[in-house]
């Protein structure tokens, strides 16, 4: 629900949980006024500090939490992009070629990949909130790591798909844990640039690689390059799972590096947040599956969601082989694509600090879409002769290709207050991942040099998804004002009783105000 927040008076590290959830459910006749408002104007509360001594709390807090944990989580999803990308670089060195595949292997490998990487996501963030996700973190990273690592001896088709396949059961559910992990940590108006500054690690990952790449390949040994390669990008992943369990903090209330005063404060900001269900923050019920796998809001974004992830999902792998169908060579093509992935990281921060800033997520993601878009133009409308053209569309195309995704999760999370809940719908929305099956189909090496037809079709997907997500917030917006009518009509008892019932779980509850 959407109220007023606990009086500024309140020392929040003082009070507990319980008599704060109680005080933020509570509706007196000015409770009331407020929820209709921020109904009728679709505008979305959370916790909001009030007092000076608690913007510096709040400040000092994420200060804190951006210092320890958002940088492992993104050093993880480094090597997690680093682990999954790496195929398109080992090709660039004749990967295929050395082991006597066809070149299709790799596209077939990658199609595969997501066979259980996708399905299997629910699955897997859900058993992480029931084991702990911190232990969970560990355990998948160790076996990617391992997998990767397994890459440098295969010998066939068949057992480069084997690994394929494992790999993809050990990354599933790595995205929607940390996603849901960080939304516990977070209050939702202060999440969409910590899920930018680790996602923007995926992009980095195409900078990052393609110079592990170049270094890989220059290597003099016994080995191919490509082998070098694997061994190297395994062995830190390998090193980073073993430390996860121990590095990062169980819950903002057991937090290793923060005092006993920023612990209390931690717990109970979010508390204030969610308005959530205590219970439900620290277990996965039932209930939480079954309204996560039902939810309205989660099916009408996905499909979308998969349509703009073709680009990040298709690029991130087949990119060096794009670029070196402009000439380059395959070291130089892999060092080439280092630019554009920085300049899409730096954009994607930019959009998340001012999509966390302006409160607004759909705006954001219309003027990313359209970024991407005009790089798609002039990639396909220039020649393949026009080499530096060509690389300005891609470097455009890069720019806004990795914005969608968080803010789409960021914008899940903070409709979505309960965590149980939660965790399901974020890894339900894991299935836009989907997209990377279509893009390994579209980037298929018969397209090359210039990948017309791929790069068209990738064009027409995101010009459809921009359509899709501009319905999607007239969606929220009319709910918002379906649930200020069935407020209006109820006395200040009722909201209270509304609020504090289990009859509407989450946001189905008529005083919860969805964030556009």
């Amino acid at each position: 629900m959407e109220k007023p927040p606990v009086s500024a008076a309140t020392h929040l590290e003082s009070v507990s949980a319980t008599a704060i959830v109680k005080e933020v459910l509570a509706v007196d006749e000015s409770d009331a006024k407020v929820i209709q408002q921020t109904l009728d104007t679709s505008r979305q509360g959370g916790y909001t500090p009030i007092t000076a001594e608690e913007k510096a709390q709040h400040r000092n807090l994420n200060r804190k939490l951006d210092l320890f944990l958002v940088p492992f989580c993104a050093l993880i999803y480094l090597f997690n992009g680093l682990d999954r990308s790496n195929l398109g670089n080992a090709q660039t060195n004749g990967f295929t070629k050395d082991l006597g595949m066809p070149a299709t292997a790799i596209n077939t490998a990658t199609s595969l990949f997501f066979a259980t990487y996708v399905p299997l996501q629910p699955f897997s963030v859900s058993i992480g909130k029931k084991v702990g996700q911190t232990y969970w973190l560990g355990i998948i990273g160790l076996g990617w790591g391992v997998l990767t690592l397994g890459h440098a001896f295969v010998k066939t088709e068949s057992q480069l798909i084997a690994v394929r396949l494992l790999i993809g059961v050990f990354e599933s559910g790595f995205y929607p844990t940390v996603v849901t992990y960080m939304s516990r940590f977070y209050p939702r108006y202060d999440l969409a640039f910590r899920i930018a500054l680790f996602y923007g690690s995926y992009a980095i990952a195409g900078a990052f690689g393609g110079i592990i790449a170049y270094g890989c390949f220059k290597i003099d040994g016994s080995l191919h390059g490509w082998q070098y390669l694997f061994i190297v990008e395994g062995t830190c992943s390998i090193g980073i799972a073993l430390a996860t369990p121990f590095w990062l903090a169980k819950s903002p209330g057991t937090a290793w590096f923060l005092t006993e005063n920023e612990r209390a404060y931690a717990e109970n900001r979010m508390v204030i947040d969610a308005t959530a269900n205590l219970d439900s923050m620290k277990k996965l019920n039932r209930r939480d599956i079954i309204e996560g796998c039902k939810d309205w809001k989660l099916w009408f974004v996905l499909p979308f969601n998969i349509l703009t992830s073709v680009p990040p999902q298709g690029f991130t792998i087949f990119f060096p082989l794009v670029v070196k169908g402009l000439g380059y060579s395959g070291p130089t093509a892999n060092l080439m694509t280092v630019p554009p992935y920085v300049i899409g990281a730096i954009f994607l921060l930019c959009f998340a600090w001012s999509s966390d800033h302006f409160r607004n997520r759909l705006y954001h993601i219309l003027v990313a879409l359209c970024i991407v878009m005009i790089g798609l133009i002039l990639t396909i409308a220039l020649p393949l002769e026009n080499t530096g053209g060509r690389y300005a569309g891609l470097v455009i195309l890069l720019s806004g290709t990795f914005i969608t995704s968080p803010l789409t999760a960021a914008w899940l999370a903070g409709n979505t207050p309960d965590p149980g809940k939660r965790t399901v719908v974020l890894g339900i929305n894991g299935w836009g991942n989907l997209a990377g099956i279509i893009g390994s189909e579209l980037f298929q090496a018969k397209y090359g040099p210039d990948y017309h037809k791929p790069l068209s079709v990738t064009l027409g997907l995101v010009a459809v998804s921009l359509f899709g997500y501009t319905a999607y917030r007239f969606a929220l917006r009319f709910v918002n004002k379906w649930k200020a009518k069935k407020v209006a009509a109820m006395t200040t008892e009722e909201i209270e009783e509304e609020n504090t019932n289990d009859v509407r779980y989450a946001d189905r509850k008529y005083t919860f105000v969805y964030g556009l």
